[in-house]
């Protein structure tokens, strides 16, 4: 079984998106994936996800309403195979939390960018996150079926 945990900044926007979308494919393509999302920073822990990106999900059939805002653990590093940074800082932030024993691997989202931060933005900001999202998806599921 595949085990994914998503990462932003405070957990409301960015992980969340992933982490709905992705449970979303695992259960429409039987995949089996245990999927979670965290925050770096502690600033939402128990709220739900921005109502921006709820509804834009949502308009796309993407359920967040059961999503709460978690603070990332070290242990995470364990309970996890894979934990993708939605951006560079959150990257170097989980880089600096990771043990050394640790057996997840540690990866950039989309690889070589970094997925915007819609908060302080518009609504096109949430839809295009979206996009980055889904896209990127579709590679990770070829991707980690391949292993």
């Amino acid at each position: 079984m595949t085990r994914l945990l998503f990462v932003c900044l405070g957990n409301i926007c960015r992980s969340p998106a992933a982490d709905g979308m992705a449970r979303q494919l695992s259960d429409q393509l039987a995949l089996g994936w245990t999927v979670d999302s965290a925050g770096t920073g502690a600033w939402h822990v128990g709220s739900a996800p921005d109502d921006r990106m709820t509804r834009a999900a949502a308009a796309r059939g993407i359920d967040l309403s059961s999503l709460r805002a978690r603070q990332v653990l070290a242990d995470d590093f364990y309970r996890f195979d894979h934990i993708f940074a939605m951006d560079r800082q959150n990257y170097a932030d989980l880089d600096e939390l990771r043990p050394r024993d640790a057996t997840a691997r540690l990866h950039l989202f989309l690889q070589s960018d970094s997925v915007p931060d819609p908060y302080y933005g518009g609504d096109d900001g949430f839809e295009h996150v979206l996009d980055l999202i889904e896209n990127r998806l579709s590679e990770l599921i070829q991707t980690l079926r391949d292993v």
